[in-house]
């Protein structure tokens, strides 16, 4: 009897050791939590006992592996924890190279907490099964990492609102099932890699607020799914590609505060683009007349620029204008009379040689 009730009990054992996860994860996660200091909720209070799968804030494992496959702590959330004490989450600290060890990761989100420093881990890119990346909203410093084109299944990378410097590395045109790109408001100098347009499933590319300069590459324009492409307050100089205009889904195009010159390509007027934001560059020359029927934009801005000549008669044939900004420019002549200058107020026209007409001055 106590042969078979020893029997059960070493089996019972087993199987809830079976159901636990690797002490090498467990590990691993406790090596992570010592490099950061979170004072106001203590959120890693559940992180004890054997089992990291079992109730450890934030960490979700496989069902059937039992390895750590999520890392989820955003600073910014509906948690009950945050909304009760009705602030938002802060944490120092640094993310420690201990989170590699975790190798079955499939998304690590350590988001908006405001105080994290340091760099992120180089061997991040050895994770194969990484499929999203969020550091959004820290003060993370140091350059991407250079391999990071490794990560193949990677579909999300958000490093925005940081300190991150350096260029852009060539191999992040290798995240062949990229599909979201944020960027912004960082440090990030060089050009955009002459290859990005390798990136065909990419549909948002936000990269504003950075320091990247040269030309915007023609390569852009083969990434087929791009619907939003965000790269104002750059240093961009040069053309602007007229592929961008003949782009299928492509609806928001901001390249508002850099230096870009030359024309302005008459495809962008007569695309599916819906926001077109080219403010505050040097572009020159007419405003091109060929909208038309499929044009329909809710915001065109144009100002701040050195477009010449008149406000071009067909953009009455516009499915739609909701905003234009045509200000600080040197245009003349009268204002087409009729939908939309017919709801646009003076603000949208002043500052330029001898426009005249509703809502300006009579011609």
């Amino acid at each position: 009897m106590r042969t078979f009730i020893y029997i059960v009990a070493m089996l019972l054992a087993f199987m809830a050791a079976g159901n636990c996860c690797p002490p090498s994860d467990r590990a691993a996660l406790l090596a992570f939590k010592a490099a950061l200091h979170e004072p106001y909720f203590d959120i890693f209070k559940s992180w004890t006992g054997n089992d990291c799968c079992h109730e450890w804030y934030g960490v979700h494992c496989d069902p059937t592996t039992r390895r750590v496959a999520d890392i989820n702590l955003r600073g910014e959330s509906e948690d009950p924890i945050f909304e009760k004490a009705h602030r938002t989450g802060f944490m120092t600290g640094s993310i420690s190279p201990a989170i590699c060890k975790l190798e079955r990761l499939s998304s690590i989100t350590i988001a908006d907490w405001k105080g994290i420093t340091g760099t992120i881990p180089s061997c991040i890119s050895s994770l194969p099964f990484l499929r999203i990346l969020d550091l959004i909203g820290n003060k993370l410093s140091g350059e991407i990492p250079i391999d990071i084109g490794k990560l193949s299944r990677l579909t999300v990378l958000n490093i925005a609102d940081n300190q991150i410097t350096g260029r852009m590395p060539r191999s992040i045109a290798n995240l062949s099932s990229l599909m979201h790109l944020d960027l912004r408001n960082n440090r990030i100098s060089g050009t955009i890699p002459i290859n990005f347009g390798k990136l065909r499933i990419l549909s948002r590319a936000l990269l504003s607020r950075n320091q990247i300069y040269g030309q915007i590459p023609s390569s852009i324009s083969y990434i087929y799914r791009l619907s939003d492409l965000d790269l104002s307050l750059n240093k961009l100089s040069g053309p602007i590609p007229a592929s961008l205009g003949k782009m299928a889904v492509l609806a928001t195009l901001n390249l508002d505060g850099n230096l870009m010159t030359g024309t302005l390509p008459a495809t962008l007027l007569n695309s599916s683009i819906s926001i077109l934001n080219l403010s505050r560059n040097a572009l020159e020359g007419n405003i091109p007349d060929v909208f038309g029927p499929r044009s329909y934009f809710t915001a065109i801005d144009l100002s701040y620029n050195r477009l010449k000549g008149t406000i071009p008669k067909s953009i009455l044939e516009a499915a739609y204008v909701g905003h234009l900004d045509l200000s600080h420019n040197h245009l003349c002549g009268a204002i087409p009379a009729g939908s939309p200058f017919d709801h646009l107020e003076a603000s949208s026209f002043t500052y330029n040689d001898c426009l005249c007409g509703k809502p300006l001055r009579a011609c």
